[in-house]
């Protein structure tokens, strides 16, 4: 792919560069969970039907609201912390997803070039964004009003949260109140650990044996650990664990759903720092990407129609009544 932008017009919007961030021990189960991984990409056109989505060309008046410095440098870099289909997916050095696609119709738009760099988790991934080495995140990341006193949040999907489970539940596993005693994977930092933190608590109270909670740094490790037998549930969000459960060859099924399960309306979408005149930007290309057709017609070539959002909006999260 050209790296460079010349003439905007001529612009290649995605260029994939990632890098490396485990180590020792945890490099192994790394690559037990990439091996996972590719096994499941093998069917990824289960989710990505041939569909048509428009080519975006350059909105004058958005590019020259970016900042000077990316103007000048033809190019911003969102950063990912690794697969989270069908938003993300990374194999090798390549991206896919929803994300992916929903970046290139971005970069065509403002004219730039976006580059993709993973990293280890989310507390990396948000410490990156606010020191300047990223950009943004494109996402997407959970919206919260806590998250949103160091970063402004660009909300352009809904998501849910329910439980990936064994074929047939064996350890019936339906709400937060059944999970006491069981173990319950979880990605590392994220709002789901916070909720089944809480949980471990109130089953304490409740005199139940508390869940013994697995934290994983990204989504392969944490289904990797379900089909392995190693946890007995992967609660996080719905629209990543639809699909896994769609690549496990009938050994996983989804519970819990239609259920809170400790969330209220959930938003979620990139990220840029606080107060940074690029989420606005992003907001009106989002905005402008739904007016054409581009953001519904990316959706539903990944079957993520039920987690479309009517309007994007800036902290959505964050307004909601707690």
């Amino acid at each position: 792919m050209n790296k460079a932008l010349g003439n905007p017009s001529q612009a290649s919007s995605l260029n994939y560069h990632f890098r490396k961030t485990k180590k020792g021990n945890d490099m192994h189960s790394k690559l037990i969970a990439s091996a996972a991984l590719l096994g499941l990409m093998m069917t990824t056109s289960v989710f990505a039907q041939e569909a048509a989505v428009p080519k975006q060309t350059v909105n004058d008046a958005l590019r020259a609201r970016l900042p000077e410095k990316i103007r000048t440098d033809g190019k911003m870099i969102s950063v990912n912390n690794g697969s989270f289909p069908p938003y993300e997916i990374v194999t090798g050095t390549k991206l896919t997803g929803a994300s992916a696609d929903l970046t290139d119709a971005i970069g065509q738009m403002l004219g730039v070039t976006i580059e993709h760099e993973s990293v280890n988790g989310l507390s990396a991934l948000l410490a990156g964004i606010n020191s300047g080495r990223y950009q943004f995140a494109f996402g997407p990341i959970g919206d919260f009003k806590s998250r949103e006193e160091a970063n402004d949040f660009v909300d352009w999907v809904q998501e849910y949260v329910v439980f990936s489970v064994q074929k047939g539940n064996p350890k019936a596993i339906t709400s937060l109140e059944s999970a006491c005693g069981n173990r319950i994977a979880v990605m590392a930092g994220g709002s789901a650990e916070k909720v089944i933190q809480a949980q471990v608590e109130k089953c304490k109270t409740d005199g139940k044996s508390a869940p013994e909670v697995q934290s994983y740094t990204d989504q392969p490790s944490s289904i990797l650990a379900v089909r392995s037998k190693r946890a007995d549930a992967f609660f996080s969000s719905q629209a990543p664990l639809t699909y896994f459960v769609s690549q496990a060859n009938g050994q996983l099924e989804l519970s819990g759903v239609g259920q809170k399960n400790g969330f209220e309306d959930l938003y979620q979408g990139a990220v840029v720092p606080k107060g940074s005149p690029l989420g606005p930007v992003l907001l009106d290309s989002i905005k402008a990407l739904m007016d054409n057709g581009a953001y519904a017609a990316i959706m539903k070539k990944w079957g993520l129609e039920n987690n479309m959002i009517k309007q994007p909006g800036i902290n959505l999260g964050g307004a909601l009544p707690k």
